[in-house]
């Protein structure tokens, strides 16, 4: 029997950046041939409307607004000022940074306020405007640094997905500036495991994503990364999805949830050329940063640099970030013995974020983690 409140429409397999997953691994040449007619007619087509401002579940403010992000905090009028602040590094890799503040009993943000961490900020990313097109990966880090450093100079850092392989990158370049980590489905060592994007790293030519930035003028655009997603799994998003719809037309509340759902998934961010490439190069097919090579902010970084203590998530079906590529960070870190936790939880990528069960089960004990062990 399907718990309802649980709720997270069939989008567990949504892929970052691999994202012509279908085309270049299970269909093959004929795929990819389709996919690039799919993009001609998505790069002519004139009517496509700009995407709504997404919402957030719970009351923030803006604490800072970045070329890069706007820094939103979720904390009380007046937190605790003896206590380090939680940045949720929300996932730039296609959907918007709400992912963390999903709805209300759907939000890490408020599991986290609800379990007595004093005070919660997220990086709300912006989608890359055609002025954004030159952003590589040290802005990013920059702009990290620089919510940081506002902050007071010392955080815990959560990253989520692509979130969390940012925050390590920040955590490696500025390890006194961090006071603990988490990292839920976040691809460290992008070898790690036999996952379908380790495969797609190493199969699909780097001029077939070049090709894609090219197309969107310097920007790997959002609505080219849903295309893949979509195809992905086919007969999961055109077919099964509409057959839930019909067969649960008379519950409002499965409705509504479905179209809010659809709302935020519908509608990806678009991404800087140079980012995107270098993720795809350095960190995927590369695997610079596990092995001690990636340079950020003019330093080679070493994962080995990062000692304080790390909280490491994985889900058990997630296809999208394998647990061996999370867990692998615990040999990587400099974390000493002892202060290094690593826990499977059922599920797929996204229900690590914002799955109902997830966040009931498992987010408190990591709550709990933070004020113990990074004084949140």
């Amino acid at each position: 029997m399907t718990d309802r409140s649980t709720h997270v429409p069939k989008s567990e397999h949504t892929v970052p950046f691999f994202w012509p997953m279908a085309a270049g691994i299970e269909l093959g040449e004929a795929g990819m041939e389709l996919f690039q007619k799919n993009l001609k007619f998505l790069e002519e087509s004139v009517d496509i409307t700009a995407p709504p401002e997404p919402t957030w579940a719970t009351k923030n403010r803006i604490a800072l607004d970045l070329d890069t992000m706007r820094l939103r905090d979720f904390s009380p009028a007046s937190p605790a000022a003896d206590k380090v602040p939680v940045i949720v590094d929300a996932p730039f890799a296609g959907h918007s940074s709400t992912i963390a503040d999903y709805a209300p009993g759907q939000s890490l943000v408020e599991v986290l306020l609800q379990n007595g961490v004093a005070r919660v900020l997220v990086t709300d990313w912006k989608s890359a405007t055609p002025e954004m097109r030159d952003f590589d990966i040290d802005k990013y880090l920059a702009e990290i640094n620089v919510a940081v450093d506002d902050l007071g100079g010392r955080v815990n850092l959560v990253g989520l997905c692509q979130g969390g392989w940012m925050s390590a990158m920040y955590a490696a370049r500025f390890p006194r500036k961090v006071a603990s980590l988490v990292l839920a489905g976040s691809p460290i060592d992008t070898n790690a495991g036999r996952g379908p994007i380790r495969k797609m790293a190493h199969e699909t030519p780097l001029s077939f994503y070049e090709d894609l930035v090219a197309t969107g003028e310097g920007r790997m655009l959002g609505r080219f990364m849903l295309a893949g997603w979509k195809n992905m799994h086919p007969t999961a998003q055109y077919v099964n999805k509409y057959l839930d719809l019909y067969a649960h037309l008379d519950d409002r509340n499965y409705i509504d949830r479905t179209e809010q759902f659809e709302s935020w998934y519908e509608n990806p961010v678009d991404l800087p050329g140079p980012y995107y490439l270098q993720a795809i190069k350095l960190l995927f097919k590369e695997n610079r940063f596990a092995k001690g090579k990636f340079v950020g902010l003019g330093r080679k970084l070493s994962l080995g640099d990062v000692t304080c203590p790390a909280y490491l998530l994985a889900g058990e079906s997630d296809d999208i970030t394998t647990r061996e590529q999370v867990f692998a960070a615990r040999d990587l870190l400099g974390t000493p013995t002892g202060q290094t936790e690593q826990k499977l939880v059922p599920g797929g990528h996204i229900g690590l974020f914002m799955g109902s069960r997830t966040l009931r089960d498992t987010w408190p004990g990591i709550a709990a983690w933070l004020i113990r062990m990074g004084q949140a």
